[in-house]
């Protein structure tokens, strides 16, 4: 009995601690370029394992951030995407490049900040 507890106890200790990890889309109304996000990797970004590694949420650039979000620095254009690691800016693409370029710079950033993909 001790040995299954002692089992436990050593599985908590030692295995890695999942960061809370988001994409923030920053958009606003009548910005183009969010809707040719919308259109090419909306419907499809939950379902990939980027979306899964950092599942999306949106925030209008006008809104005042929610708590426990830290930005590095201010908010400008739209789409602006924010990768947060435990409610901290880990990595920025201001702007969208197009579906072919979004996934590299994506999966850049998801590396760089060393995180565990979610497969």
């Amino acid at each position: 009995m001790w040995l299954k507890a002692l089992a436990l106890i050593l599985c908590f200790v030692f295995l890695p601690i999942q960061a809370e990890t988001r994409l923030i889309m920053v958009e606003e109304a009548g910005c183009m370029w969010c809707v040719r996000w919308n259109d090419e990797i909306g419907p499809i970004y939950p379902k990939t394992p980027e979306g899964r590694t950092a599942p999306l949420q949106r925030l209008n650039i006008r809104a005042t951030p929610p708590e426990g979000l830290t930005f590095a620095r201010r908010l400008h254009f739209t789409p602006t995407f924010v990768l947060m690691v435990d409610g901290a800016e880990a990595a920025r693409l201001e702007g969208y490049p197009g579906e072919d370029f979004f996934w590299g710079l994506l999966t850049q950033m998801i590396n760089d900040a060393k995180l565990p993909w979610v497969k």
